[in-house]
This record gives C-alpha cells, sequence and structure tokens, in this order.
C-alpha cells in the first residue's frame, strides 16, 4: 500500500502547484485540467471540486459550473450556486439558495450577492436597506463601488415620485450618471444635461488616465451619452438626440441594454416615418439578448412601442396579436393595448365592434370608464353618430359640468340644430356650480359664453346669474358690468338701474387730451385733409402781428353744363361708371379678339392649348399627386438610392 501511495500523493501535489501557478497566471482552463489529474485520482476530494467550481466560474462557463454542483451535490458551496443561479438570471432561485443556508447572520460575500439578487428582482426598497446596512458596518476598498451600487438604486426609486430618494454622492462619473438619472426620472431634464455632460467628460479623464483604449473610452461614454440623448429628447432637442443615437447604434456595441435604449428611442423618434429602418431597430431592441438586462418596464415601452409600430405599418392581424399579448404581459397597460386594438378596427372601418369592445372594458374597469367612455364618443363622431355621441356624454354624470364637456355638448347640440337643448345645458351648468359651490380652475371662460348665448336667445334672467358669477371673479371689469345692466333692463329695471351707477361716468372715461389726440390722428383723413389740417395748425401758432392776418378762401359758383335744363331731373346714375349703368352695351372684340394664337410664328392655332402656360397649373406648387424631396435630416434614418441608377439584370441588391 505504502508503495502505490506515495505516487498518488506526488501526482496529487504536482497537480494541486499546477492550479496554483495556472491560477495565479489567470490559466484557468489549464487550472481546470490540471483539477481533473486530482479528480481521475481522488474523485470526492473537496477542495479539488471547490477548485473546478471556481475556475469554471472565472471562464464564464456558469452552466457547466452549476451542473457541476447539483451532480456533485456540493451543498456547501451556498454561494458558488446562487452566482451561477444569479448570473444565468434565475434570481428567484438564486435568492432561495442564499435564504436556505440558514445562516444569521450572513456572510458578507451572501450578504453582498444577495443584495445584488434583489436589485435584479426590482426590490428596490429591500435593496437600499441592504446596501446601507453593508455601507454602515463594511470598511475596504470596495466602499466607492458600493457607494455608486446605492445610488442606482435610488435612481430607480426616483421614478416613483411619491418616495423619498436619498442624497447621492457626486465624487465618480459613475455617480454623476447615477445622480443624473434620479433627475430624468423626476423630469428635471436640463439638471440631468448638465450633469451627464459633467459625468462624460469625467469619465474620459478618467480612462485616459488608466490607459484605456480609444475603443473601451467609446464604449464606456457610450452609455453616458445614449442617457443624454433621452434627456435631449424629452426637451424636444430631436435632431440632436437622433444623432447621438445613430453615433452610438453606428459603434456596435456590447451592452445589448445599451442597443435595445437606443434602438427603441429611435423607433419613438421615426414616429410613422421610414417604417423599415424602424422595423429593423424595433427586432434589435426585442432580441433574447436583450431580454435579461432589462428592468421591466423598460421592456413594457419596448412592448407598446412594437405595437404601435404594427398599428403605423398598418398590419391589422399583427396589431391584434400583439396587443392581446402586451396586455397579457403587462396588465398595468391593458388599457392602452385596447385602446390600440380599437384605433386598427377603425380604420377597417369596424367602428362597432371598437366601440362594444370599450364599453365591454368600461363595465368592468371603473377606474378607465371615464377615459374609455370618451374614446367610445370619438369613434362615435368618426362613424357620425352625433345622437349617440350627445348621450354618452350625458351619462358621465355630475362630470357632465366640466367646463370641457359643457363646451362639446353645447357644439354637438347647435349641430343638430338643437339650441333650446343647448340653452337648458348651460343653465343646468350655471345651477349646478352655484349650488355645489365648486371651484375648478378658471371657469371666467365658461360663464362669459353661457351669459352671451343667454343673451342671444333672450333668457336674460339665466344671462343675469352667469354674469354675477363671472362679476364675482372679476369685478373690475365693466364689460361684464355693462352686460349685467343689460341682462336686469329685461325683466328688472330698478336693479339694472342701481348697478349702472357702478359704471364709470363719462368724463371719466375719455380726457380732452385724448378727444384733442383723436381729433389731430389724420389717419382717417384724405391727404389734401391732412395737410389742410396741418396748415391750419401752423396758423394758429404763436407770431408775429402781420402774421396773424387770416386769409379767406372765397367761394366759388359750381359751373353747370352748357345744356342743362333746369325743368328735366338729372340722371339719377349720373354717379355711376358707363359699365355699371342700365343702358350700358359692351363692343365686341374686334379681330384681334376673336383666335389667340399662343405660341411660336407659324404654329397651328390647335397646337395653341398645348402650349398656353397660362391654362396650367402653376407647377411651383406642390400637389398632393406629386412627390415632394425634402432635404435629408441627420440622425438613423436610411439614404434612399435615386431612381436614376438602373441595375443590371442577374446582379445583386
Amino acid at each position: 500500500m505504502s508503495k502505490d501511495a506515495n505516487p498518488k500523493e506526488a501526482l496529487i501535489k504536482a497537480a494541486y502547484a499546477d492550479v496554483h501557478k495556472f491560477g495565479n497566471n489567470r490559466e484557468f482552463d489549464k487550472a481546470v485540467k490540471a483539477v481533473n489529474r486530482i479528480l481521475g485520482v481522488v474523485p470526492d476530494d473537496p477542495t479539488a471540486l471547490h477548485c473546478k467550481v471556481v475556475c469554471l466560474v472565472q471562464l464564464s462557463k456558469f452552466e457547466e459550473a452549476y451542473r457541476f454542483i447539483e451532480k456533485n451535490r456540493l451543498s456547501s458551496l451556498a454561494f458558488e450556486k446562487a452566482y451561477c443561479e444569479y448570473r444565468l438570471n434565475k434570481q428567484v432561485q438564486a435568492l432561495k439558495t442564499i435564504d436556505d443556508t440558514g445562516l444569521q447572520p450572513l456572510p458578507p460575500n451572501l450578504k453582498e450577492l444577495r443584495t445584488q439578487v434583489l436589485y435584479r428582482l426590482e426590490r428596490y426598497d429591500e435593496c437600499l436597506d441592504a446596501y446601507r446596512d453593508i455601507i454602515k458596518n463594511t470598511s475596504d476598498d470596495y466602499e466607492d463601488e458600493r457607494r455608486t451600487n446605492l445610488s442606482a438604486v435610488a435612481a430607480n426609486l426616483a421614478v416613483d415620485k411619491s418616495k423619498d430618494v436619498p442624497e447621492v454622492p457626486e465624487d465618480t462619473y459613475e455617480q454623476y450618471f447615477n445622480s443624473a438619472c434620479i433627475q430624468s426620472n423626476r423630469q428635471k431634464y436640463a439638471e440631468a444635461e448638465r450633469k451627464l455632460r459633467t459625468s462624460e467628460k469625467l469619465c474620459r479623464e478618467f480612462l485616459e488616465e488608466e490607459g484605456a483604449s480609444e475603443e473601451e473610452i467609446i464604449e464606456e461614454v457610450d452609455v453616458i451619452r445614449v442617457q443624454l440623448a433621452y434627456c435631449l429628447q424629452q426637451q424636444g432637442k430631436i435632431k440632436e438626440a437622433a444623432i447621438i443615437y445613430a453615433d452610438c447604434l453606428r459603434h456596435k456595441p456590447k451592452d445589448a441594454a445599451l442597443v435595445a435604449v437606443a434602438s427603441n428611442n429611435s423607433v419613438v423618434i421615426n414616429k410613422d416615418q421610414n417604417v423599415f429602418d424602424s422595423k429593423k431597430k424595433i427586432r434589435a431592441a426585442l432580441a433574447d439578448a436583450c431580454e435579461p438586462k432589462l428592468t421591466s418596464r423598460q421592456k413594457q415601452v419596448i412592448a407598446l412601442n412594437n405595437c404601435l409600430l404594427a398599428l403605423y405599418t398598418n398590419a391589422g392581424d399583427q396589431v391584434q396579436q400583439l396587443s392581446q399579448k402586451l396586455a397579457q404581459t403587462y396588465p398595468q397597460v391593458e388599457f392602452e393595448a385596447l385602446l390600440i386594438r380599437c384605433t386598427q378596427l377603425a380604420k377597417d372601418r369596424k367602428h362597432k365592434e371598437a366601440i362594444e369592445q370599450l364599453q365591454k372594458f368600461a363595465s368592468t374597469h371603473q377606474s378607465h370608464a371615464f377615459v374609455s367612455k370618451f374614446a367610445v364618443i370619438q369613434l362615435q363622431l368618426l362613424q357620425g353618430s352625433r345622437k349617440d355621441a350627445i348621450e354618452t356624454l350625458l351619462s358621465l354624470g355630475e362630470a357632465k359640468y366640466k367646463p370641457g364637456v359643457v363646451s362639446a355638448l353645447v357644439s354637438l347640440y347647435l349641430g343638430t340644430d338643437n339650441k333650446p337643448a343647448a340653452s337648458a345645458l348651460l343653465k343646468s351648468a350655471v345651477d349646478w356650480y352655484k349650488k355645489n359651490n365648486v371651484s375648478s380652475g378658471d371657469l371666467s371662460d365658461m360663464w362669459r359664453q353661457a351669459a352671451e348665448f343667454h343673451l342671444r336667445g333672450g333668457a336674460s334672467e339665466t344671462a343675469a346669474s352667469s354674469l354675477e358669477e363671472l362679476l364675482k371673479l372679476n369685478p373690475s371689469d365693466t364689460k361684464v358690468l355693462a352686460q349685467l345692466v343689460i341682462a336686469y333692463a329685461q325683466f328688472q329695471p330698478k336693479k339694472a338701474l342701481e348697478i349702472s351707477r357702478k359704471l364709470p361716468k363719462l368724463e371719466t372715461l375719455t380726457t380732452a387730451s385724448e378727444i384733442d389726440a383723436l381729433e389731430a390722428a389724420n389717419w382717417v383723413m384724405s391727404t389734401k385733409a391732412a395737410k389742410k389740417s396741418a396748415n391750419a395748425k401752423v396758423e394758429a401758432s404763436p407770431s408775429t402781428p402781420s402774421d396773424k392776418k387770416k386769409t379767406q378762401n372765397r367761394k366759388r359758383k359750381g359751373k353747370l353744363p352748357k345744356n342743362y335744363n333746369a325743368e328735366v331731373a338729372p340722371d339719377p346714375e349720373r354717379w355711376l361708371p358707363k359699365y355699371e349703368r342700365t343702358g350700358f352695351r359692351k363692343k365686341r372684340g374686334g379681330a384681334r379678339g376673336k383666335d389667340v394664337i399662343k405660341g411660336s410664328q407659324g404654329m397651328a392655332s390647335g397646337a395653341a392649348d398645348q402650349y398656353d402656360m397660362s391654362n396650367r397649373v402653376n407647377l411651383s406648387k406642390n400637389s398632393p399627386a406629386t412627390p415632394v424631396y425634402q432635404e435629408t435630416t441627420p440622425g438613423p434614418r436610411q439614404q434612399h438610392r435615386k431612381g436614376g441608377h438602373k441595375k443590371k439584370k442577374g446582379g445583386r441588391f
């Protein structure tokens, strides 16, 4: 036995030496081979088994490492098993593996891994508490990384505006980036843009000091620039954002999440234009590689945009399939999916089916019932059913007294020539607001429109009620006060007289200087009258006594025609132009006006119309039948080839 044991021990010792050497040199593939030599001799050696798992993890062979742990039932390697599950995107299993250890408190490595798993599971509140505990009770060289991860958690919590977000340090470019994400999630895009530009500058400086290559710098900076493009896009700077998205996608980044976000946002910029490019980009955003890298909110937005793109391309069957899948996968956007589906039905002239689906949804989802009815109203109006639209608006209950709804109902009543119903609605709206004393913003426009409508219709009492409410909002409005006097004069003259005393006096309305300025204004006078007025002012100016003598213009008697006869009444049409008088006869045109030939000399008269450009449509104007070529704008849109180049037969595209 001793003779056989010595060679085995020597083999194992030499193999462990190789494992140690290859591990230090980070040659883990060779280290695995060395470990296999040990396991060939001692299959259940716990150290060798552990070494093999670590080497496989270092080689990113997580699936193989996980199967090896399961096969050999290595329950002691809970951290390695949970880490493999975490990297294989099996977050629920990873959390269960950690919690099943039963260790209290957890070792530092398991505690940090559990925090990362919580982040992937989007349990941000628990994750934030876990990071705070780790930072408080740990002191090592990884403190900056933990604070950066804490700021990333805070950025995701900032999506919910009701939650308080902790203060985030801004010592590194990553922390600046996460701070900018917090601002953008709070919809403070200008402040986020400023922080992102600072982050980009710090990132370049840091990586250049570290000696990183230009490719590595671009790969890291592109993450910041895509977020910057999002902030620019939200501020309406579409062209700048499109340029950044196109530039980042041209670099072909390795980060799948970056590709998905840039592609999705480019589709949003394209809208219903350049749909072929949008289809290509939405496929990139929906790739399987992007799935584990994106948050549920990002995946929901991409799926919603995919439905909208199908709607823009008028793919009816695809819209129905994608919208149903969207509603099943993300129930929180079920109503948006229904709206997309009903829009496609309306495009297909299936208004009745779309209305039925919306009404059915509203009956089972009370939170969306109000908005669903407005969608139904729009479909009814598209269908031309004004009466049905009026009935739907009236079914809103007390919400029908909202100013916008009242305005829509009045317009529909007038469109159906039902003025009494419009008047009754306005009257009931005025009574409702007075009875309930409801204050919902500025109602002055509604009161004013109601008063004018009732004044025109002769309903003076209702008009007076509306004008009183309007006067409460603005007591100094003299126009409203004057209208109120007119309204009361119809049915209560005494009160009209009493209110009229509040009107300003005529003397206060115009001053002497305003009257003089009005008289001096020569914009309504003819040129001669203006000059005459100016000369009169010069003569009235103080001067020498000899200048004060006024020259009197003699009035000349008007000259009468030679054949004037006082006994005969003058022609009543004498002041009209000749062509407007009853006895006027138009002269016939001569030879020149009969056959006008336009064109070159010697051309046949029948060809005149062919070359008569005055009868043509102005060629400089764009008509719907003629395609208009626009200048290409910078961005991700493809440049189409011009039609002048012909392809050779049999050639490739």
